[in-house]
């Protein structure tokens, strides 16, 4: 027998991690984010909205720390969900519990002082299975929900309607656009949220993602004794895959593919009558993700005619994520409130596309004008869906972030509550962009 080479996977070199890292930071310090020059909220209201922010902060970050030592996944967020309904009862604030038809779902909404403008605060609050936290989901729930309570609590300063969303299952279970289809926005302007990262960041990369299971039938025979009377559906799995990581070298640099085999048969000497695989298929742009399905689509044919099996696809056993679309208004909006914070913004491009990943957001942003800002919690060496990040979302800069961020989206849905510049300004941009989609029917 050879010798098997001790210790373990042969160790991954950091090298790549760490020079994106120094380019990005090269970029950073080359680069200055816009920042809107909107005459926006007035300063009476932005002042409330600081001091409402200051009371509520110690009650956040118990909120935040309470999630994190509870973690719950996708549609089973049942205590955190009741966690944040009754906080918000406890303001005075009544709350739809299973709003929209999910049994996790939360919404609740105030009124101002007449009529204007609906702008609706998002809160995620779905953990990573054995991880927890590893997303920041915590940091999510408390700051979009810190910036709803700010806004009820200065309710006769401004003039319209602020929603706040509980919004379950982000990480694969397609929370966002099952409410959606639910009716969650109908009515509403503009949605805004944060996401915990490595960079303060208004305008950043998030890749649409769909899921394509291939099942393959053959024949199946004694493997050994009469081979050539099967129809092997583990080869016609195994061509799949090749093909597709021959197809990787003509892929765009903003595509992404992966998959994992699910049925590869049952015993080493019966020829395979079913296999199984599973992908995962990421594009920056909606029309490169139908390019791309339509690429997996040929493959998965061109194995089952190779092989003599048929192939059934199944796509999508939850809705597809739409790549994130930020309107830039909004974007410069976040940028001058929480720079006002003292943070430093970070320009659109610098961070690289490379460290993309997808939220159902995108599909909000699909069908109204929206905001998905990147606060900073951690350093760049610390990535998301690690246990080192939920770490870092229950430390003391994770804390202020909560604090920081609940302002800054208070204060962005002040600005457009208040500027009717500003809001023409964010749906112009949203026209020039390509408008609303009917996202359920988009990829049939």
């Amino acid at each position: 027998m050879p010798d098997v080479p001790p210790g373990g996977p042969t160790p991954v070199d950091p090298f790549i991690l760490r020079q994106l890292g120094a380019e990005t930071q090269a970029r950073a310090a080359g680069t200055e984010a816009p920042v809107s020059t909107a005459t926006g909220a007035p300063a009476a209201l932005l002042t409330a909205l600081a001091a409402a922010v200051d009371e509520l902060a110690p009650t956040l970050v118990a909120a935040s720390h309470d999630l994190a030592e509870h973690p719950e996944v996708g549609y089973a967020e049942h205590r955190s969900a009741a966690a944040l309904a009754d906080l918000v009862e406890s303001r005075g604030i009544a709350v739809t519990r299973g709003a929209f038809g999910l049994e996790t779902a939360l919404a609740a909404e105030v009124t101002g002082t007449g009529d204007g403008p609906t702008v609706a605060l998002l809160s995620e609050y779905d953990a990573l299975p054995g991880i927890g936290h590893g997303c920041g989901h915590n940091v999510i729930a408390t700051a979009g929900l810190g910036g709803f309570l700010a806004l009820a609590a200065a309710r006769d300063r401004w003039a319209g309607r602020v929603v706040w969303l509980g919004t379950p299952a982000e990480e694969g279970g397609s929370g966002k656009e099952h409410m959606a289809r639910a009716g969650a926005f109908d009515g509403v302007d503009a949605a805004v949220m944060v996401h915990p990262f490595s960079y303060d960041l208004a305008e950043s990369v998030f890749l649409g993602r769909r899921q394509l299971r291939a099942t393959f039938t053959g024949i199946t025979s004694h493997a050994s004794a009469q081979p050539f009377m099967g129809r092997n559906a583990l080869d016609a799995v195994n061509l799949t895959y090749t093909g597709v990581a021959l197809h990787r070298q003509q892929m765009p640099p903003s595509d992404r593919v992966h998959g994992i085999i699910t049925d590869g048969g049952e015993r080493p000497n019966v020829i395979p009558e079913r296999a199984e695989i599973l992908f995962y298929l990421r594009s920056e742009y909606p029309q490169s993700l139908k390019i791309l399905s339509a690429r997996l689509a040929d493959i998965t044919a061109g194995a089952a005619l190779m092989t003599g099996c048929s192939v059934e696809l199944s796509w999508d056993d939850a809705p597809p994520y739409l790549p994130l679309r930020t309107n830039g208004p909004l974007a410069q909006a976040w940028n001058r409130r929480y720079g006002e914070r003292g943070h430093t913004m970070v320009a659109a491009g610098v961070v690289p596309s490379t460290f993309a990943g997808s939220t159902d957001f995108g599909n909000v942003s699909y069908r109204v004008p929206g905001l998905h800002a990147m606060v900073k919690i951690a350093g760049a060496e610390v990535s998301l869906h690690t246990r080192e990040f939920a770490a870092a979302a229950v430390t003391p800069t994770a804390d202020a972030v909560v604090a920081d961020a609940a302002h800054g989206l208070a204060a962005v849905a002040a600005d457009y509550l208040a500027d009717p510049a500003l809001r023409r300004a964010v749906a112009d941009d949203f026209a020039a962009a390509g408008g609303a989609l009917d996202v359920p029917s988009y990829f049939t």
